[in-house]
């Protein structure tokens, strides 16, 4: 039997990361992140939906959340479900609470945002954000000049494609 535990989310962060670190010095950042959904109900009225998830990023990918993303700031993570459960101490009750422990995030402008923004998940610490390539762009021209024909072949200028 094949068994899957992959969760993708896209939202915005409700509060500010938490960023603590273990005796072992590994890094562990806590966030909260708000997932809206539209739809319609039975009278036709556009209706808005908010879940709020609890979100635990680990290592270097939680050093870089802390480090680049505030409240408000839109993400896409990428991770697994982890069901925490504990006893209340005040009350002696089990209690448990359903999180997501992340894989990868990807950092998302905000509109009207300068086009640099924050670097990708994985960016080299100290790496300059605006170097980090915009994937959907093609590379960079040479100040608009046509190329140059290799010696010795003519360029048809009527291609038909």
């Amino acid at each position: 039997m094949a068994y899957l535990n992959k969760v993708f989310l896209i939202g915005n962060l409700t509060r500010d990361p938490e960023l603590r670190v273990t005796p072992k010095g590994t890094a562990i950042c806590q966030f909260g992140l708000a997932v809206n959904r539209q739809f319609k109900d039975e009278s036709g009225q556009t209706r808005d939906e908010t879940t709020f998830v609890d979100i635990e990023a680990w290592g270097k990918q939680g050093e870089l959340v802390s480090k680049y993303l505030t409240k408000g700031s839109p993400a896409m993570v990428e991770g697994r479900l982890k069901l925490d459960q504990w006893e209340d101490k005040q009350s002696g009750q089990k209690r448990s609470k359903l999180k997501i422990v992340l894989d990868n995030v990807q950092f998302l402008g905000r509109p009207g945002a300068s086009a640099g923004g924050a670097p990708a998940a994985g960016a080299e610490e100290g790496a300059d954000p605006a170097a980090t390539p915009d994937r959907h762009s093609p590379p960079p021209r040479a100040s608009g000049a046509k190329p140059a024909a290799p010696a010795g072949q003519s360029i048809d200028e009527d291609v038909p494609f």
